[in-house]
C-alpha cells in the first residue's frame, strides 16, 4: 500500500506532515483537509474541511458521489464530488494545490487483514465468502481501481505526481467526529459506541472522551459477530430489499407487528441467535446463523429456516410478489405473521445493543452518550436507549440521580466518515475540537440562478418567477405561499442552498405536505414517491409544536433538543397529535421528528410558522425529494424528479442570490392547480 501511495497513519511520512501541518497552524496559518471514501466500499465521496488553530475543524462540504451521479450507495470513484469540491475551493480564491493532506475514510492495510483473518478463522466453512465480488455495500471489483486512486487523483486535477494518501482508522473516525459535532461540552466524560456491519478491526467499537482526548476501550475484532450484519441479513432476506435499502423499510414495518415481548411468537427463539456475552460482547451463533459463510443465497441454518422459514434469493429482492407489503393484510394470510417477524427482529436488535450501552455506562461511569455507524440510523431504537437508561438504571447501575442524554449525527453511517477522517487528522495536528454541528446543509453548493434557467428549458415544464428570500419581507412572502398552497392540498417541493448531507431530506431538499389531511400519505406514497406504505412520513416542526405534539425526552435536551433536529430520533405523540396530525403519527404511536430552526433555516422556518396560520399547526410532512433514487441534488436532477412525480404540484427552486422560481409540469400535465393557487394567494395579500 505505501508503494501505491498509502501511508499508515503511524508511519515515517504521516509524521512528517502532521510536523509541517502543526507548525502552519502555529504561524496562524488556515489548512484545508480533504477526507476521501474511495471506490469499492459504499457511499463514496469527500470532505473538505477548513481548520484553524483558533477555532478547529470548520466543515465546508461534504459530496457524496450517489448524488451527482445518480447511483445510490456507490462504490464508485468520486469523481463528481472531487469536481464539484474543487470548485467549491476555486469560488474561495483557493485550488487543489491548497489542500495540504488527503485522508481515507478506512485504513485498508487492517481492514483487509481483517477480512483474511475472517475467513482464515472459520475456513473451511467460509470458503463461499471468496467468490462475494458485490455485496452492495462492498465492491470487491472496484478493489483494483482504489489502489490506483492516488494516480486518479494526479490525472483529475493535472497534478505532476500521484497524490500521498494518509489514513485513518474508520471506527475512530466515526467515534472522534460525532463526539466533537456533538452539543456535549468537554467537561465530564462523554461514552461512544460505533456500530456498524463492520470496521477496519470490528463492527463493534467503544470509546471514552475527555477533556479533548479521546480512547478506545474495546472493539471486538469480528466482522461477523456484527448487529448491522444481523439487521441487515434479516430485514434483505424477509422484507424482500437489497442491503442498505432494507433496514429503513424493515424498521418502518416492525411497527405494524406484534412489539410485545410477552406474546410475539418468534422473539424467544430468535433472540437466540445472538448471544450476549460478558462486558457488553455479542456473538453470533453460528448454529442458527450462515451468513458468516454465506450472507446472500444461505444465509440461514436449519433452526433459523424452522423458526422464519426460507430466506428469500437474490434473484427474488425487489420483486413485487416477494416485498413485504402492509396492503397485503386483507388478501395475503402470511402478512401478519412477516410483520411480526418485522417485530421480533427490531426487539432482538433492541435488547443487543441496549446489552453494549449498559456496559458501557457502567465502565465509564458516563451518562453522555454518542452513537455513530450505520447502526445509529435506527431511530426507534435511539429512543429505547433514552427510556431504559433512565433515573431508575443510574441509581442502581451509578448509585447517582442521572438519566441518559444522548446524540446521533445527522450523517452517522459511512456518507460521513469522510468528514470523520479530517476531523480526526485535525484533532492529529493539534487543533481544538472545533464548533458543535447545528445543520446538516454540506453536500454541494447552492444552486445558481443560471444553472436553475438552464434545467427549466424544457417543453413539458412551465415556470415562473414567484419572489425572492434575500429580505426579511421576501422571505415571509414566499413562505406564505408555500403554506398556503399546503394547506389547500398542495403537495410542493422546495430546493434550496446547498443540499443535506446524509440520508435525510432536513428542508433544502423535501418534498412538503399538510399532515392534517390523513389522505396525505396515501396520496405521496401512491402517486408522487412510488413508495410502500409501510414506510412512515416524518413530521417537521418548530420546536414550540414539538413540545406540544410529542413527548420530548430530557435526555435529547441539549443545545435546546438538537438531538431531534436530523430526523435520527424519534418520539412518542402525545394523544392528541393523532388526531391532529395523522399523516405523520406511524403504527406505534411514534413520530421520526425534525426541529427546524430559523437561524439554520430561515425560509423552512418561516414556511412552518405560516402553516400555524393556515392549518393551525407548526408542523408540515418532510419526505425527501426524490423518486426511487438519490435526493436532488442539481437544479437538473429536480427537475427529472418532478417529470417522475405524478401527483407533485410544483418545485420551489431557490437561486443562490435569493431567487425564488416555481417550476410545474407544462402542456397536456398542467392540471392548473398551481396558477389558480397563486392567483387565489395573490388576491388574498394586502
Amino acid at each position: 500500500m505505501t508503494l501505491a501511495g498509502f501511508h499508515a497513519n503511524d508511519s515515517s511520512f504521516t509524521a512528517r506532515r502532521i510536523t509541517a501541518i502543526r507548525a502552519k497552524l502555529a504561524r496562524g496559518e488556515t489548512v484545508y483537509l480533504a477526507g476521501l471514501g474511495l471506490p469499492g466500499t459504499h457511499n463514496s465521496g469527500v470532505a473538505l474541511v477548513e481548520v484553524t488553530q483558533a477555532h478547529g475543524p470548520h466543515l465546508i462540504v461534504n459530496n457524496e458521489e450517489e448524488r451527482f451521479s445518480g447511483d445510490k450507495h456507490t462504490t464508485q470513484y468520486p469523481r463528481a464530488a472531487l469536481d464539484a469540491m474543487r470548485a467549491t475551493l476555486r469560488a474561495m480564491g483557493r485550488d487543489i494545490g491548497d489542500v495540504d493532506a488527503w485522508l481515507t475514510s478506512w485504513d485498508y492495510p487492517d481492514l483487509i487483514g481483517t477480512l483474511v483473518r475472517s475467513v482464515v478463522e472459520e475456513f473451511p466453512h467460509s470458503v463461499r465468502l471468496l467468490l462475494t465480488k458485490n455485496a452492495v455495500s462492498f465492491d470487491a471489483r472496484r478493489l483494483e481501481q482504489m489502489t490506483r486512486t492516488p494516480k486518479l487523483l494526479a490525472r483529475q486535477f493535472g497534478l505532476p505526481e500521484r497524490v500521498p494518501l494518509l489514513m485513518m482508522p474508520h471506527h475512530d473516525n466515526h467515534a472522534w467526529f460525532s463526539v466533537a459535532a456533538s452539543p456535549f461540552p468537554d467537561d465530564e466524560p462523554v461514552a461512544i459506541a460505533v456500530l456498524d456491519g463492520t470496521g477496519d478491526l470490528g463492527s463493534i467499537s467503544t470509546y471514552l472522551a475527555r477533556r479533548g482526548a479521546m480512547t478506545r476501550l474495546f472493539c471486538n475484532d469480528s466482522v461477523f459477530d456484527s448487529l448491522g450484519a444481523f439487521y441487515s441479513v434479516i430485514a434483505s432476506t424477509q422484507g424482500g430489499w437489497t442491503w442498505l435499502s432494507c433496514e429503513g423499510r424493515y424498521m418502518g414495518a416492525a411497527a405494524w407487528g406484534d412489539g410485545d415481548r410477552a406474546t410475539n411468537r418468534y422473539y424467544a427463539t430468535l433472540k437466540n441467535v445472538l448471544h450476549l456475552g460478558d462486558d457488553g460482547a455479542v456473538h453470533l451463533n453460528r448454529a442458527m446463523a450462515n451468513w458468516y459463510c454465506d450472507p446472500f443465497e444461505q444465509p440461514y441454518k436449519q433452526p433459523l429456516i424452522a423458526l422464519l422459514g426460507a430466506p428469500l434469493q437474490p434473484s427474488q429482492l425487489w420483486n413485487p410478489d416477494a416485498v413485504l407489503r402492509v396492503e397485503d393484510i386483507a388478501h395475503r394470510p402470511d402478512t401478519r405473521d412477516r410483520l411480526d417477524k418485522a417485530a421480533a427482529t427490531q426487539m432482538v436488535f433492541e435488547d443487543a445493543l441496549i446489552h453494549v450501552i449498559d456496559a458501557l455506562l457502567r465502565r465509564t461511569g458516563a451518562n453522555r452518550l454518542v452513537l455513530a455507524g450505520g447502526v445509529a440510523l435506527n431511530a426507534v431504537a435511539n429512543m429505547r436507549l433514552l427510556e431504559h437508561f433512565n433515573t431508575d438504571w443510574f441509581r442502581r447501575a451509578q448509585n447517582r440521580n442521572a438519566t441518559l442524554h444522548l446524540w446521533v449525527p445527522p450523517v452517522p453511517g459511512d456518507a460521513g466518515v469522510t468528514i470523520g477522517a479530517a476531523w480526526l487528522f485535525a484533532q492529529l495536528v493539534g487543533a481544538p475540537r472545533g464548533a458543535a454541528m447545528t445543520h446538516a446543509f454540506y453536500c454541494g453548493t447552492p444552486p445558481p440562478l443560471d444553472g436553475i434557467a438552464a434545467a427549466l428549458q424544457a417543453d413539458d415544464i412551465a415556470s415562473q418567477f414567484v419572489g425572492e428570500i434575500a429580505t426579511e419581507t421576501g422571505r415571509e412572502a414566499v413562505a406564505d405561499l408555500m403554506a398556503f398552497m399546503v394547506a389547500k392540498g398542495g403537495i410542493i417541493a422546495l430546493f434550496q442552498g446547498a443540499a443535506e448531507t446524509g440520508p435525510r431530506a432536513l428542508g433544502h431538499r423535501s418534498i412538503l405536505a399538510n399532515p392534517c389531511d390523513p389522505a396525505t400519505r396515501n396520496r405521496l406514497n401512491a402517486r408522487v414517491k412510488y413508495r410502500e406504505a409501510i414506510r412512515p412520513l416524518a413530521p417537521m416542526m418548530t420546536l414550540d409544536a414539538a413540545q406540544r405534539l410529542f413527548v420530548l425526552d430530557d435526555g435529547a435536551s441539549d443545545d435546546d433538543y438538537n438531538a431531534y433536529n436530523y430526523m435520527v430520533l424519534t418520539a412518542r405523540a402525545r394523544p392528541e397529535a393523532r388526531d391532529v396530525i395523522p399523516a405523520v403519527i406511524h403504527a406505534d404511536g411514534t413520530g421520526r421528528i425534525q426541529i427546524v430552526r430559523a437561524e439554520s433555516d430561515p425560509l423552512t422556518h418561516a414556511y412552518l410558522v405560516a402553516l400555524g396560520r393556515h392549518i393551525g399547526v407548526e408542523v408540515s410532512v418532510n419526505t425527501s425529494f426524490n423518486v426511487g433514487g438519490p435526493i436532488a441534488q442539481t437544479p437538473m436532477q429536480a427537475i427529472d424528479t418532478l417529470r417522475r412525480a405524478a401527483d407533485l404540484d410544483v418545485v420551489l427552486l431557490v437561486a443562490d442570490d435569493g431567487t425564488v422560481t416555481a417550476a410545474w409540469h407544462g402542456g397536456a400535465r398542467d392540471s392548473g392547480r398551481f396558477i389558480g393557487w397563486l392567483t387565489d394567494w395573490q388576491a388574498s395579500q394586502p
